[in-house]
C-alpha cells in the first residue's frame, strides 16, 4: 500500500471512528434511559453529547491533549536543536512548520497532534531533548512529521478525546452508585427489572474497555509507516533506530500520560514501573520497539 493510499484510508477511518463513537455513546445513554424509564430523553442527550464532543475533539483536540499532558510552548533559544531540526525537516517534507511544545519531564518521549498539517503541533519532553544527540532528535521529529503528513494525528487526537468522554461518563455513574448506594429512589428501584440492573452494571464496567478498543482501531501499521516515512525524510534510519533504543532502555514513566493519550506517543509512556503496564501492553496500539528497530536497520 502506498503512502497516499494510507492517507486516504486514515481519513476514511476518522469517519468510521466518529460513527462508532456516536453509536456507542448514544446507545449507552439509551440503556441508561431504559434503566431510569426515560429512554427517549437519555438517547437525545447522548446524541447531543456525541455530536458536541465529536466536534469539540475535531477542532480542539490538540489544545485538550496539550493541557492534559501539561505541555507548554517551546522557547527557541532554550530548545535550539528542537526548533532548527523541525524547521529544516518541515521544509524537506513540504509541510508548514508545526507549533512546538515541551513537557518538563525527564522521561524521553514525543508526540504530534492537531487536525491537519496547517494546525499541527509537535511536543517533546525535556528529557528527550536533553538526552538524545541531534541526529537522534532528527529521527524522532521526522517520525512525528510523518504522522502529520499522513494525517495520523487527526485520527489519534480524535480518539483521545472520544475515549476520554466515554470513560468519563461511565466513571461518573459508577462513582455516583458507589457513594450513594443507589442510582434512583426506593420506589423506582422496586419497579426495576433486576436483570436489566445486572445488564446495566455490566455495561458500566465494560464501557471503558470498549472505549480502549476504539483506540485499537488505529492500526499498528501507522507506526511502521511513520518510521519508514521518517527514515525517507532524513535518509538516515540509524538516527531513529538509536533514538528508539535509548527510549526503550529507559524505565522512567511519563508522569502526565494517561490511557487516553498513551497511543499518541512515539513509545509506551508508562514503562515497566507502572503497575498496570501489563494491561497497557495488552491493549497497546504500538508495535514492539525491538521490531521497529530491526526494520529500520534493515533499510
Amino acid at each position: 500500500m502506498s503512502i497516499y493510499n494510507q492517507i486516504n484510508k486514515n481519513k476514511w477511518r476518522t469517519g468510521v471512528i466518529f460513527f462508532i463513537f456516536i453509536f456507542l455513546l448514544s446507545g449507552f445513554f439509551f440503556l441508561m434511559g431504559k434503566f431510569f424509564e426515560s429512554p427517549t430523553t437519555y438517547f437525545l442527550t447522548g446524541l447531543f453529547l456525541s455530536f458536541f464532543t465529536g466536534g469539540l475533539s475535531y477542532f480542539y483536540s490538540d489544545k485538550i491533549v496539550l493541557f492534559t499532558v501539561g505541555a507548554k510552548p517551546a522557547d527557541k533559544k532554550e530548545h535550539f536543536d528542537f526548533y532548527t531540526v523541525t524547521e529544516n525537516l518541515s521544509i524537506a517534507a513540504g509541510i508548514p512548520m508545526p507549533k512546538l511544545y515541551v513537557i518538563e519531564d525527564e522521561a524521553m518521549n514525543a508526540f504530534a497532534t492537531g487536525r491537519n498539517p496547517k494546525n499541527a503541533v509537535v511536543c517533546a519532553t525535556t528529557g528527550l531533548l536533553n538526552k538524545l544527540e541531534r541526529a537522534e532528535i532528527e529521527g524522532v521529529i521526522a517520525h512525528e512529521l510523518s504522522h502529520i503528513k499522513n494525517y495520523d494525528i487527526l485520527l489519534a487526537s480524535v480518539v483521545s478525546v472520544l475515549v476520554g468522554m466515554i470513560s468519563l461518563v461511565s466513571d461518573w455513574i459508577i462513582r455516583k452508585f458507589w457513594w450513594t448506594g443507589r442510582l434512583m429512589n426506593k420506589e423506582e428501584n422496586e419497579k426495576q427489572n433486576p436483570l436489566l440492573a445486572i445488564f446495566f452494571a455490566f455495561v458500566l464496567i465494560t464501557a471503558p474497555i470498549v472505549a480502549t478498543l476504539i483506540q485499537l482501531a488505529i492500526s499498528r501499521r501507522r507506526e511502521y509507516l511513520a518510521d519508514a516515512s521518517g527514515a525517507l525524510l532524513t535518509r538516515y534510519p540509524e538516527g531513529l533506530a538509536r533514538a528508539l533504543e535509548k527510549i526503550s532502555a529507559e524505565n522512567q514513566p511519563l508522569s502526565t500520560a494517561s490511557l487516553a493519550t498513551a497511543h499518541l506517543f512515539i513509545s509506551n509512556p508508562f514503562k515497566k514501573k507502572n503497575h498496570f503496564s501489563w494491561l497497557v501492553n495488552l491493549f497497546s496500539t504500538h508495535p514492539p520497539i525491538e521490531e521497529r528497530i530491526r526494520i529500520l536497520r534493515d533499510m
